[in-house]
């Protein structure tokens, strides 16, 4: 890897905000960068590798901190949480529900006998891709937090059943990697609520900021990376170490020059460069010797809106209901590891990407409506109110 990739990756993460400048569109800049990506990547010009080690290495930090940033976002101290929480698992639950007989009645009408791989797929949110969409647009009212629970259930649900689905073998591991870090984020809220509770953490902040070290940066960066240590050696997504370590410092509350930090270096660089990686790995060029298998590909994107419209039930609004089918980061985790066990028939791997790519437009299109609704632009005035 050389400064002329990274500089391409910069130039193409640049095409997000220019994307997303014209207010009046609701697209947000994470689309931009996905659309470029692929322009420069396995589906268009072939200029960037995204299987290069070190390009995959700095894009799975900005998934992590795309991540973190994210689950500290999560308003966990307030009253109303319970029920929300609730709410949101039940709406993951009915998707999950429906997904399952959709994937076995797509599984039987392709004959791929791949049902529970598809119930996954279709059941499966990309928390990474919906929730900085959302937050972009800005988008309020009493649906989001739902929403952001029901996202992150189902990326990390689908996360961890997807070894089960294509390689049962590590399902254990997945699993016990997934509880590792669930234990590892307990004791850590655990050691830093009494921390804070002592006073500790407030001299620990004041003293960082008047040498200008940077602590709390430094600090949640070691806790970071030492959570994805763990989600790496056991095989599951980085996406969840993230998550949790922001779950942990939204609840016991992000300082200010924390969230300034890695608002920085995530929204700077980290997080673009991750989201043009990120399309630049999808590839469909097997539909040119399998062109049905754009039918399974639209079909399972079509599949995965259904399904999620199943929230609806537990009173998840339509329009984030739709834009609660995006996905990503499950499919391309599905491609990866069907073509390295060999388990996938010729271009399913392009129709699961097909497929994701479908949801990206229904989000994308759904959450633009949304902040349209949201945030009316005013009404020219009248000659007549002007006088």
């Amino acid at each position: 890897m050389s400064f002329s990739t990274i500089a391409l990756v910069v130039l193409a993460g640049l095409c997000g905000p220019l994307l997303a400048a014209r207010g009046s569109w609701n697209i947000p800049s994470v689309v931009g960068e996905l659309v470029a990506g692929m322009i420069i990547g396995a589906s268009g010009l072939r200029l960037l590798d995204a299987s290069e080690p070190t390009l995959a290495l700095l894009a799975n930090i900005g998934f992590g901190l795309t991540m973190f940033v994210v689950g500290s976002h999560i308003p966990l101290r307030g009253h109303e949480v319970g029920p929300v929480l609730r709410k949101g698992l039940l709406g993951a639950i009915a998707v999950g529900v429906v997904a399952t007989g959709l994937g076995i009645a797509l599984s039987a009408a392709f004959g791929t006998g791949h049902a529970a791989l598809y119930a996954v797929l279709i059941a499966s949110s990309s928390a990474a891709l919906i929730l900085p969409i959302v937050d972009s647009l800005q988008i309020k009212g009493a649906g989001l937090l739902r929403l952001t629970v029901q996202v992150a259930a189902a990326d990390l649900v689908c996360i961890v059943a997807l070894p089960l689905a294509i390689e049962p073998a590590n399902a254990p591991r997945a699993a016990l990697g997934a509880l590792g870090i669930a234990v590892s984020a307990i004791v850590l809220f655990a050691i830093l609520r009494l921390l804070d509770r002592r006073g500790a953490l407030k001299r620990f902040h004041r003293a960082s900021g008047k040498r200008r070290f940077a602590l709390e940066l430094r600090v949640s960066l070691l806790l970071l990376f030492g959570l994805a240590a763990l989600a790496q050696f056991t095989h599951i997504s980085i996406m969840l170490a993230g998550f949790a370590l922001g779950l942990v410092v939204g609840a016991i509350g992000e300082p200010r020059r924390l969230a300034r930090q890695l608002f920085g270096i995530t929204e700077g660089f980290f997080g673009p460069l991750f989201f043009v990686w990120l399309g630049a790995s999808i590839g469909l060029s097997g539909f040119v010797k399998h062109p049905w298998m754009i039918v399974l590909g639209v079909s399972l994107g079509i599949a995965a809106v259904a399904a999620h419209l199943a929230a609806r039930a537990t009173g998840l609004p339509w329009l984030l209901a739709i834009a609660s089918a995006g996905q990503l980061g499950v499919p391309i985790a599905a491609v990866t590891l069907g073509i390295q066990s060999a388990l996938l028939s010729p271009g399913e791997d392009a129709a699961i990407l097909l497929g994701a790519i479908v949801t990206l437009a229904t989000t994308t299109v759904a959450t633009g409506v949304s902040a349209r609704r949201a945030n009316p632009s005013p009404a020219p005035a009248s000659p007549e109110s002007i006088r």
